[in-house]
């Protein structure tokens, strides 16, 4: 039996790394710290509740073979979890030094405020518009919105920090890092929370060395309780601007404040931008923000389209979200156009007007392939008969073919649900809907299967091309 905690936790560390993306092994399990070993239980230590209840909810069975593995059947798991304050429960705190430097805030310039007007209360620069409640969770986006409400509910510091959130344009990365900031303010009003694009607080640093003003724009910063900079691939080549927020992060994080980070890419790909930077943003949770699936992308269009008290009929929302597949933001604009188009031409929404607000916002609209034409491809592949597909028999390999070919029907026609089911024996799209998800089931878990339909899927757009 091995004794010492350190050497089974490397032995545990070591299967897990196999089983998962590195990415998730650097944020989830790189931190942990073993405590102790005693009687076949080891003892691990995590930041906070939120890590071991995402271990718990997410890894479980990862933990379970892994301390199975080294341990034997009766090996067991327990955690520590380090207080909101980063000390242990029981430690005493550090005495506060009094001799450390510190800055009276209402003698600081606030780059905010127009010049020769002073405001002792930071305008924190938040839309009001962004809030948790109005931000739809889905797979493409749990973590982060997980992380952010862990942030926003944190009594001290959140053990995330920074919150460095990425992903493609469009996708709810500055909805979300406001969300936080427009929580925290809602809690704590007297809690100094400042939002700032990269781009504005590089004019910031040029005016301020332009006046001679630079020592009281760091300090301003300084005094932040949370900063928020959305997109920061743009401190890329700016190596000034870079240097001076590199001095107020060090700054903000020993101090314990919270700094919330948003980028189109992961810290490790930003270029030209310094390493001792990127490696501080990598200090705490990095997050990333994917295309929402189907479900969430109807979700965030039914949401807006309550909000904003529309009527817009079934089909021609399952036809957006059909088409409109990697930016929210363009789902947006389409409802805003459309809307427009049928007020100001007196038109009746229907699909044939989405279709022509469509052409507009997504660059290349998938062609007029119609389900008989992908499933006569299935047929062809599976050397299925094109009448059992579209028929009612219940012949597994006959259902597979079925259902592969609803799944590329959704995908590479404009038809709705109700249609594509209309081609298959008259199904309804409730059975559509649950083979779609059957083959998308199906393939994370059988990688020849997954094969198969990237096969299909080359042969379906050679067909678009022809």
């Amino acid at each position: 039996m091995l004794e010492d905690h350190v050497q089974v936790w490397n032995n545990c560390i070591e299967l897990i790394e196999r089983s998962i993306p590195a990415q998730q092994f650097q944020t989830w399990f790189n931190p942990i710290k073993p405590v102790k070993l005693e009687d076949q239980v080891l003892t691990i230590q995590v930041a906070n509740k939120f890590i071991y209840e995402w271990l718990e909810e997410h890894y479980i069975d990862i933990l379970r073979k892994a301390i199975f593995k080294v341990l034997g059947e009766k090996g067991r798991l327990e955690y520590q979890i380090i207080v909101e304050n980063h000390r242990k429960i029981g430690q005493v705190p550090k005495k506060k030094d009094n001799n450390a430097s510190s800055y009276d805030v209402s003698k600081i310039k606030n780059p905010f405020v127009i010049p020769g007007i002073r405001k002792l209360k930071v305008d924190s620069q938040l839309n009001p518009k962004y809030l948790f409640s109005n931000f739809i969770e889905g797979d493409c986006n749990k973590l982060a919105r997980s992380a952010g409400h862990a942030v926003a509910n944190a009594k001290e510091s959140s053990g995330f920090n920074p919150l460095v959130m990425y992903g493609d344009v469009g996708l709810g990365k500055t909805h979300l890092a406001q969300a936080i900031g427009n929580e925290i303010v809602a809690k704590d009003s007297g809690k100094s929370v400042l939002y700032v694009t990269t781009e504005k607080f590089t004019n910031q640093v040029i005016d301020s060395i332009r006046k001679g003003a630079l020592n009281d724009f760091t300090n301003f910063y300084q005094n932040i309780d949370v900063l928020i900079v959305d997109d920061i691939q743009f401190l890329s080549g700016r190596t000034k601007t870079a240097e001076i927020f590199f001095n107020i992060f060090n700054a903000l994080h020993q101090q314990g404040k919270q700094i919330i980070l948003t980028s189109d890419r992961a810290p490790k790909d930003l270029q030209d931008v310094e390493q001792r930077l990127i490696s501080r943003f990598k200090w705490g949770l990095t997050a990333d923000l994917k295309s929402p699936a189907y479900e969430t992308r109807q979700a965030i269009l039914e949401e807006k389209i309550s909000r904003e008290n529309l009527v817009i009929p079934a089909d021609v929302i399952e036809y957006i979200c059909f088409n409109v597949k990697k930016n929210i933001r363009e789902l947006e604009g389409v409802i805003i156009s459309i809307m427009a188009q049928a007020t100001l031409t007196k038109r009746e929404i229907t699909i044939d007007l989405a279709k022509e607000v469509l052409n507009q916002f997504v660059s290349q609209l998938n062609k007029e392939l119609t389900v008989a034409n992908i499933s006569a491809l299935v047929s062809e592949h599976f050397s299925v008969s094109l009448e059992k597909i579209q028929g009612k028999t219940r012949k597994r390999e006959v259902v597979m073919a079925r259902q592969l070919s609803m799944y590329l029907a959704k995908n590479y026609t404009t038809q709705p649900l109700k249609e594509i089911g209309k081609n298959f024996g008259g199904r309804d799209h409730s059975t559509v809907i649950y083979s779609i998800k059957a083959v998308q089931d199906l393939m994370d878990t059988d990688h020849l299967f997954k094969d198969t339909v990237a096969e299909l899927e080359k042969k379906v757009q050679l067909s678009l091309q022809a």
